[in-house]
């Protein structure tokens, strides 16, 4: 075999292979740049009951979770959802609500602010056990208005403003979830004028038409006076 036929037969190969990469890198990019539609069939099966609500948690090892209520709030079945090409069911969780119910805001790390239909009131889900939830309802507390967190200790939902004392003026239901297990309504301050946070010590202002209130977060105050303490004595 002479010379140029060795040269033309590598240069042959190099093209073959050369033209099998970019077909290669084509099939590839057409592969990510489709979607894919996974059907309920093809799920399992948990994933293929009627459900009224959904919520995705994530936790601090990485994984997501995906929390389907079925049932008229009975069960909240669960899935990992990490991988979405390999979607796991983790089992379901009887809740026992009193009815169906939207997840409105996280509130923390581990809970969630549940409101249950046709004003039957609001729970917080439980989620320290991920596979193992827990709903507890929080009694007394009667909203339909905005929620604002508190850190992890709590939050405050404002009802609607309060026609007589002013259009600025609403009334606010303050939610101790420091214990998950145990919501507790502490207080409720009516005709708030205006609302101001400091966000370093976490201290919630609250201006009213009987005076001012403070929302203390005991945590978040120690929190900021060893950030202060590390700031002033470094190394």
């Amino acid at each position: 075999m002479n010379r140029k036929r060795i040269i033309r037969i590598a240069q042959v190969t190099l093209a073959a292979v050369a033209a099998f990469t970019l077909t290669g890198q084509a099939e590839a990019r057409n592969y990510l740049n489709k979607l894919i539609v996974v059907r309920p069939a093809d799920l399992p099966e948990l994933a293929r009951v009627t459900g009224q609500a959904m919520m995705l948690h994530a936790t601090e090892d990485g994984r997501t979770f995906l929390y389907i209520e079925q049932n008229r709030g009975a069960r909240l079945a669960i899935f990992d959802v990490t991988d979405p090409a390999h979607v796991k069911e983790e089992g379901s969780a009887q809740v026992g609500a009193p009815g169906s119910f939207d997840f409105v805001s996280s509130l923390g790390d581990n809970a969630e602010l549940v409101r249950f239909r046709h004003g039957q009131g609001e729970a917080v889900l439980d989620l320290h056990k991920v596979k193992v939830p827990t709903l507890n309802t929080i009694q007394g507390l009667d909203s339909q208005g905005s929620t604002e967190r508190l850190g992890d200790d709590g939050f405050i939902i404002a009802n609607q403003p309060n026609l007589q004392s002013g259009a600025n003026d609403a009334n606010y239901q303050v939610v101790d979830i420091s214990n998950p297990l145990h919501p507790n309504r502490v207080a409720d301050v009516e005709q708030v004028r205006e609302k101001i946070t400091n966000d370093e010590t976490g201290t919630t202002f609250l201006l009213t038409a009987d005076g001012l209130y403070l929302i203390r977060r005991p945590g978040a105050e120690e929190e900021h006076d060893i950030h202060e303490w590390q700031m002033s004595h470094p190394g």
